[in-house]
């Protein structure tokens, strides 16, 4: 062969080669997923080097093996080749190879250097030749491609080995950029959400065509027409015309948008009045930067707009809230000075009615004007992040109480029941925020509610939060109102302005959320009343239930034994129901001491000794259930309650430590009256225990037994096993039993008392077809049989 013919076939190998490697990289850049790519890889190293097997191992950045593929292998050679021993150590040691490595005999390389003997997955009669390249990108180390035995039986040439250094170059691009296009796309994926959902309007404009390149969600609502959401992206700017600030107007159907904002010029907030389709005119602030190409012409119009109208429609309810304010506060300074003015001026010629009729005046407007300010100070320090509260434990129960004789010693209704389970755990609170809350909530239910309708007060506990509750049976709530009940002013109407800022429900939010808690409004819709609710946290432990006097002792007899007089002590912190009380029994020929403060009960009895004694649940500093217990150990007589809580459980607990009766707020004077006559025919008040047989009922400690086994009961078979005990050898009617368990309207419906009856047979072993506790009247009810002396 003479050297112009060797030349030719050198250059139409090195021609092939360079064919081939053009083709195999392109398809690796075809490849749809790394895995896909890692596999077209080694696939067309083994094609480039004539090679009977092809392996490639990726690395993680942390340098560990991440994934090995084969290419010339069949699944169970690829299984045997993972299998050997020592493999794992033979693909490390390729992986961090620095340089090209090309070996005839690879067993005899690995055995040089201390590794594991790498066998051929077929048998062959020569050594195992070997040929591996190193796989780096930007300098990081990727992996290796290493391909073994060509099918010739050669052996690698250094023309095999260029051509696999190169094509690794070409590989170690496209894994690199394969391994990086899941985070640039979903960088993408996030910049256009963020764009697209901006409270700005985005436009992008190319200044050669004047098409859009980009417009978000804002921009097209700005910019369409509400009766026209059909209206393409381009044919937005075609159908709006602008008026510039400096008073040009054009129409972007004729002057494209590049041209009108001049695609060289820079805007800052320019105040630019856009007509859109519909006769709609929109004020909006723009602000426009040209994006420059890097010989500095001007490749797009990037423009971002903010609609004015709801900053103008907040400086007017801003203008609208001074203007009210100011007339609020005028009216009551106008009331003050005209009746200082006339004391002044006229004092000696006004009798003394006249003049405390002035004084009333200016004293109930002043305190109008301190309230007034004190929420404008709460509004600003909450709008400006400001309002300070101090929290500690607090017992929901005495907040609930305090807030509803507030509302009633400044003229508020009576008619609040409340509905607070015994075990709330404590909470952690600004005890007067909390308060202040109540107030605010109860007020707008008494504003938007008849006066004879009932305001209820709940709340329920979970593991982090009390959630209280205070509902009416008014006039209701829209849907589309409740998301704007917390903002200022949002509930004033002509009818309330005189007398309502609109302040009260702002302030409960901003207090509720200095809480870390939530407030909202329900309503079933207008005319069906309106829930308001809000959370607080509670403490790490809950609140534990009052330690009761369980010893009652030997009980004196107090009574007065005056002839035709009866005394009755009332202990209430709220001064109406004392009001009440007293004008209702002294009428009813009943002698009355009363008094708010707890600490004062025991004095009284030894002093006054009331032959029945009223007492309120929450008193200050002391509970209710808890003051009656040691009235009990000490003194035989009678003890009622006047509450607003009205839950079951609560009524169970005051009979069953004691109670003779239980009077829900609001009462009327005949009723209190005549419950209290009832009382008082009782001699003694109810026994400390029943035992009968087996079975024992301590009324003090709340438990029953059957022949020293403890019996767990609910709340409603206790208050009836304790009814029927406590009325031993009487016959107990349905219609008796269902008023006195389930309350004064369930009569008729003897269902519920044989059910409870059934349950209660069953866990003290009764028989009930020869029953020994709870014995059946046919046609009439239930009795015990009187207990043992």
């Amino acid at each position: 062969m003479d050297f112009p013919e060797h030349l030719e076939q050198e250059n139409r190998t090195l021609r092939e080669r360079l064919s081939q490697l053009t083709e195999a990289s392109a398809r690796i850049n075809d490849s749809p997923d790394v895995e896909s790519l890692l596999q077209e890889v080694v696939d067309s190293a083994r094609l480039l080097t004539d090679s009977l097997y092809g392996v490639i191992v990726l690395l993680h950045s942390t340098g560990q093996v991440e994934d090995r593929l084969t290419s010339g292998l069949t699944p169970d050679e690829t299984n045997q080749l993972s299998d050997m021993p020592g493999g794992l150590r033979i693909s490390e040691f390729l992986s961090e190879m620095q340089e090209p490595l090309r070996l005839q005999d690879f067993q005899s390389h690995a055995r040089a250097l201390g590794l594991p003997e790498l066998r051929s997955p077929r048998p062959v009669n020569s050594p195992l030749s070997l040929l591996a390249a190193p796989i780096r990108h930007r300098g990081e180390r990727l992996g290796a491609i290493y391909v073994a035995s060509k099918e010739s039986g050669r052996e690698f040439t250094p023309e095999d080995e260029q051509t696999l250094v190169m094509f690794a170059s070409q590989a170690a691009v496209a894994i690199g950029n394969a391994r990086n296009y899941p985070d640039e796309q979903r960088a993408g994926t996030d910049l256009e959400t963020l764009v697209d959902t901006a409270p700005i309007g985005i436009l992008a404009v190319d200044p050669r065509s004047g098409s859009l390149v980009l417009v978000n969600r804002e921009a097209r609502r700005i910019l369409s027409d509400p009766s026209e959401p059909e209206t393409t992206d381009e044919e937005l700017l075609n159908r709006v015309a602008i008026r510039r600030a400096d008073g040009h107007q054009f129409s972007l159907a004729e002057f494209p948008l590049a041209e009108v904002l001049s695609a060289d010029e820079t805007i800052h907030t320019e105040e630019i009045a856009i007509q859109v389709p519909g006769g709609r005119s929109v004020s909006i602030l723009v602000n426009a930067t040209p994006i420059r190409s890097a010989d500095g012409g001007v490749e797009t119009l990037v423009m971002t707009m903010q609609d004015m109208g709801p900053l103008r429609h907040l400086e007017q309810l801003r203008s609208d809230f001074l203007g009210i304010v100011g007339h609020e506060l005028r009216t009551p300074l106008s009331s003050i000075k005209g009746s200082a003015s006339t004391l002044l001026e006229s004092a000696s010629s006004l009798d003394p009615a006249e003049i405390h009729q002035f004084y009333r005046i200016i004293n109930e407007q002043a305190d109008y004007m301190r309230e007034l300010i004190s929420d404008l100070v709460d509004v600003a320090s909450i709008e400006t992040g400001t309002l300070s509260i101090r929290t500690e434990p607090a017992n929901v129960s005495r907040l609930v109480d305090d807030a509803k004789n507030t509302l009633l010693s400044s003229g508020g209704r009576d008619n609040i029941h409340i509905y607070l389970a015994p075990d709330l755990p404590s909470i952690m609170a600004d005890r007067r925020r909390i308060i202040q809350i109540l107030n605010n909530l109860l007020t707008n239910a008494s504003r938007n509610s008849h006066s004879s309708s009932a305001i209820r007060i709940s709340a329920e506990a979970d593991s982090e939060y009390v959630t209280i509750t205070v509902a009416d049976d008014g006039r209701g709530l829209s849907p589309e109102h409740l998301p704007q009940l917390f903002r200022k002013s949002s509930n004033i109407d002509e009818r309330d302005r005189a007398r309502d800022l609109g302040l009260g429900l702002a302030i409960c939010k901003g207090i509720v959320d200095a809480h870390g808690g939530r407030i909202w409004a329900e309503s079933d819709g207008l005319g069906l009343g309106s829930r308001f609710m809000f959370t607080v946290p509670v403490t790490e432990e809950p609140a534990s239930a009052p330690p009761y006097n369980s010893s009652r002792g030997a009980a004196r007899h107090r009574r007065s034994g005056r002839a035709g007089v009866r005394r009755v002590l009332a202990v209430d912190d709220d001064p109406w129901t004392l009001r009440q009380v007293r004008d209702s029994l002294t009428n009813a020929g009943y002698e009355l001491h009363v008094t708010g403060d707890p600490t004062e009960v025991a004095s009284l009895m030894e002093s006054f000794a009331p032959d029945v004694v009223l007492l309120d649940l929450m008193l200050p500093g002391a509970d209710g259930i808890e003051l009656m217990s040691s009235i009990l150990a000490e003194y035989d007589v009678p003890v009622m309650f006047l509450s607003a809580y009205v839950q079951d459980e609560v009524i169970a607990r005051a009979f069953e430590m004691g109670a003779v009766d239980y009077v829900i707020k609001p009462f009327s004077p005949v009723e209190l009256a005549a419950r209290v006559r009832a009382a008082l025919r009782k001699e003694t008040r109810h026994p400390v225990a029943y035992a009968f047989e087996d079975l024992i009922i301590d009324y003090a400690a709340g438990s029953v037994s059957v022949a020293g086994t403890t019996v767990d009961m609910t709340a409603i078979e206790f208050r009836l096993l304790t009814e029927l005990s406590v009325n031993a050898g009487s016959v107990m009617t349905h219609d008796h039993l269902l008023q006195r368990v389930w309350g004064e309207n369930r009569t008729g419906d003897a269902r519920p008392l044989r059910t409870v009856v059934k349950n209660l047979r069953r866990k003290l072993g009764d028989s009930s077809s020869n029953p020994t506790y709870i014995l059946t009247v046919p046609g009439m009810g239930y009795r015990m049989v009187r207990a043992e002396q």
